[in-house]
């Protein structure tokens, strides 16, 4: 059981589009974690065992969403140059030993503290090795430790010699094999299924093999089938128009990282009989692609063929975000944490990129950070927005988000289903922050 909190004389945004700031309003927290009452100051009457926390002159919003993240790194630089001998060995000789995967699950809960302490209240994980991501969300359920809301999706689902294949993927190459591994991914308690469509940057030997297409329609259309029977949903991994559209044709429910599009595809973006809800939404991920793709590869220590890759997806992932905001397609943020250059504590500088590149305002990003993530996750009627009943996911900032959107890059305070962080810590990395200081 929490305690009960008054927050009081606050500067209020919900987290949507249609209402404006709310100045003095005070928010009852009940014991339970959820929200109870809001209010204007001299309206509400606060009960005598709730603790009141005086914050004027503060803006409190919905907590961060992150829809994109992996856990199992903090965004330190990866060369991702070594050889296909010492990945071997230091996956099963190193990482899947007793003491590797304790290592692996440290890891990744300090690096799901340090996102909740720097305001993601929320992440759905994408992407894990050995369902550690499955393990630590349960452990946050039970109470053993106040850490961000998980949405978790375990291994990638992938081919044979595909993107994450075969250290952070199950492979198969029919509809039956995919269909086998849904419910290998289910039985270990994911909550998303994710797929990779095309390949990645990350893994590519060559350019241009990032976004070559890896599963056929009829894979990703038994993986969706499996997935929808038990109301799951499917995000797919692609970086090329064709992967794009065997995704939508499949009936995945978000496109991660995405492409250039055409009439088809933003048709199918927009009406898909073959999704769980009759839609598909676009969650790109500009700021894993953006320094690979324009910093010197001398900064980086990147492959001509990284940065290469990295150039052409993030060139056309920037196109398909400008045709979905102008075709009105759903659009999520999610930024890949655990890339290289891309940390757990600098969701903003997603946000940010978005405004610089697109005409969104800083009301537009902090509604899709927020109320739109959590519709599509599935979980608006729980969080990213405040409203009574919701639970109490939110974030105190010292300056205004709505007029600099780098005010969310330091928090004042943190609260997730009602536990208080009174005053958040985040390690941040030097080496990263300055080549990213440096790039904008």
């Amino acid at each position: 059981m929490n305690t009960a909190y008054a927050l009081k004389n606050v500067h209020l945004i919900h987290g949507d589009t249609s209402r404006n700031l709310q100045p003095n309003m005070t928010i009852l927290i009940n014991e339970q974690g959820l929200i109870e009452n809001i209010a204007p100051d001299q309206e509400l009457h606060i009960p005598s065992h709730y603790t009141t926390i005086d914050l004027t002159g503060k803006y409190v919003m919905p907590g961060l969403i992150n829809a994109h993240v992996h856990l199992f790194a903090d965004g330190k630089p990866l060369t991702l140059s070594v050889s296909e001998g010492v990945l071997d060995f230091a996956y099963h000789r190193i990482l899947d030993t007793r003491f590797g995967r304790h290592i692996l699950k440290k890891r990744m809960k300090r690096n799901a503290l340090t996102a909740l302490h720097a305001g993601v209240t929320t992440m759905r994980s994408v992407g894990e090795f050995f369902y550690t991501d499955v393990q630590l969300r349960d452990e946050i359920n039970r109470g053993e430790w106040v850490g961000p809301n998980l949405l978790v999706s375990g291994f990638f689902l992938s081919v044979t010699g595909g993107h994450g294949a075969p250290y952070l993927a199950l492979v198969g190459d029919s509809p039956w094999e995919m269909r086998k591994n849904t419910r290998i991914n289910v039985k270990n308690g994911v909550d998303w299924i994710k797929i990779c469509v095309t390949g990645g940057v990350t893994d590519a030997k060559m350019v241009g093999e990032a976004g070559r297409l890896q599963m056929t329609v009829d894979e990703v259309a038994a993986v969706c089938d499996e997935a929808h029977k038990m109301g799951m949903k499917v995000a797919a991994h692609v970086e090329s128009t064709e992967g794009v559209r065997v995704a939508l044709q499949g009936g995945v429910d978000t496109i991660e990282h995405g492409a250039v599009m055409d009439d088809e595809i933003i048709r199918l973006y927009k009406n898909n009989p073959k999704t769980l809800h009759g839609y598909t939404a676009l969650i790109p991920t500009l700021q894993a692609a953006y320094p690979s793709a324009s910093l010197d590869p001398s900064v980086t220590k990147l492959s001509a063929t990284v940065k290469e890759n990295s150039r052409l997806v993030y060139d056309s992932m920037l196109k398909g975000v400008k045709q979905a905001i102008d075709n009105g397609i759903t659009i999520g943020i999610g930024n890949d944490a655990a890339m290289s250059y891309v940390t757990h504590y600098d969701m903003w500088r997603e946000m940010d990129h978005y405004m610089r590149q697109t005409n969104l305002t800083n009301k537009d990003v902090i509604s899709m950070v927020t109320r739109t993530n959590a519709k599509i996750l599935g979980i608006d009627d729980l969080t990213g927005t405040l409203d009574i009943g919701k639970q109490a996911d939110l974030i105190v900032l010292d300056h205004n988000p709505l007029e600099q959107i780098e005010a969310l890059s330091n928090m004042s305070m943190v609260m997730v289903k009602g536990n208080l962080i009174q005053n958040p810590s985040v390690t941040r990395i030097k080496e990263v922050d300055e080549v990213l200081n440096a790039v904008w």
